[in-house]
């Protein structure tokens, strides 16, 4: 029996820790032809020796003809692959089915996880950190679902960067349809789709919360852009905290409901964030990687701070601009602001402030959105004019 077939199998069977998983992978492998009463002298019960060799959730045969297509991988939790801070949380998943390249699960990698009805000031931050932290070096790994996590795989692509999508169903079940595509992009640009369910598994309501493990478990932080207080985001981030890991979050406005998980997150004590630059700092990170196998890496961030300033890239610095428009720009909020609004506190008459919206726009520092205007780019990095921003 192949080591795949018996870690499949191993999957159905409950009640082990993993290191009886480990012991009995093992001498499974060295063994011959396994019998019920093999099993049985290996210690397991009648209802353990059932699931291995009868297992009603896991069809063995389609397992193994789905390993056999490349780029398809399954990884025990024995594995040299299985990634290495997965290894240490309380829960670990026994094994993994990976499509895509298993080397990119040891990447340093961050996660970017938020409310699936994000609103556009939360689209547009996630692009905006996810591309700052493909530049800082870093794996942006999410869920696949609709909104900030689909929104945070689509721009880690269009900054050329690597991502890993966790995914609450099986690797043949891709959950939500709508995304299939994306899932295909991932894995085409060298990413990687990951499960611990099996393959035909269904997107059942339990699975999720199970998915956030992995997805907090696999990166060295979470970075919150939306959630409401009931969010499923604020389980990644609980189970961020039991990991050890860091959670960043990002401030938003008050009157938007999915600002109030985050904001309550950031008074429980999360890092507020405005920049990818502050969560490099942070960790310690954007700098050319450290060899995997010095994991001591991980656990002590201030190896960063160690390094010589020439060997550190955090982020490219901005061009300093001159703020176009700096009065109209500075009454153009992150909520909607209505235009005769924007007129009003600038002291421009309605004509000649739309003429300079319409500037800004083009420029890139404003969009236009039912309703108004709403800002989208940070002024923090620019040399000011004559306004405070």
């Amino acid at each position: 029996m192949t080591q795949q077939e018996v870690w499949l199998r191993l999957s159905a069977v409950k009640g082990l820790t993993a290191a009886q998983l480990a012991d009995l992978a093992d001498r499974l492998m060295a063994g011959g032809r396994v019998s019920a009463a093999c099993l049985r002298d290996f210690g397991l019960d009648d209802r353990q020796v059932n699931a291995y060799l009868y297992s009603r959730t896991l069809d063995v045969s389609a397992a193994l003809a789905w390993l056999e297509r490349e780029n398809h991988h399954l990884i025990p939790c024995t594995s040299v692959d299985y990634p290495p801070l997965l290894k240490h949380i309380a829960s670990p998943p026994r094994m993994l089915y990976v499509q895509g390249p298993p080397a990119l699960l040891a990447t340093p990698q961050l996660a970017i996880v938020g409310s699936r009805h994000c609103s556009h000031y939360g689209e547009h931050w996630t692009r905006y950190f996810a591309a700052g932290l493909v530049n800082c070096g870093f794996t942006v790994t999410s869920g696949l679902a609709i909104g900030i996590d689909g929104i945070g795989h689509q721009a880690t692509l269009e900054a050329e960067g690597k991502t890993i999508a966790v995914l609450g169903s099986g690797l043949q079940h891709l959950h939500p349809r709508s995304h299939r595509a994306l899932a295909d992009r991932i894995v085409q640009q060298g990413g990687a789709l990951v499960s611990e369910f099996p393959l035909n598994a269904a997107p059942l309501p339990y699975h999720f919360p199970r998915r956030n493990r992995i997805i907090s478990g696999m990166s060295v932080g979470v970075v919150i852009i939306e959630a409401s207080l009931r969010s499923g985001s604020l389980i990644t981030a609980r189970c961020a905290l039991e990991q050890g890991r860091e959670v960043f979050a990002l401030p938003g406005s008050l009157d938007n409901p999915n600002s109030q998980g985050t904001h309550w997150l950031i008074q429980q004590g999360a890092y507020l964030v405005t920049d990818p630059q502050d969560i490099a700092e942070h960790i310690g990170s954007g700098l050319t990687w450290l060899p995997i196998e010095n994991e001591s890496f991980f656990a002590d961030s201030g190896a960063f701070k160690r390094k010589n300033a020439s060997e550190v890239n955090i982020c490219a610095e901005h061009t300093e601009l001159e703020l176009p428009f700096a009065e109209v720009l500075a009454n153009v909020g992150y909520e909607v602001t209505p235009v005769d609004v924007v007129a009003e506190r600038a002291g421009q008459p309605v004509p000649v402030a739309v003429a300079q919206l319409l500037e800004l726009e083009l420029a890139g520092w404003i969009a236009a959105v039912p309703g108004g205007y709403v800002r989208i780019r940070r002024a923090g990095h620019v040399r000011r004019t004559n306004v405070l921003i």
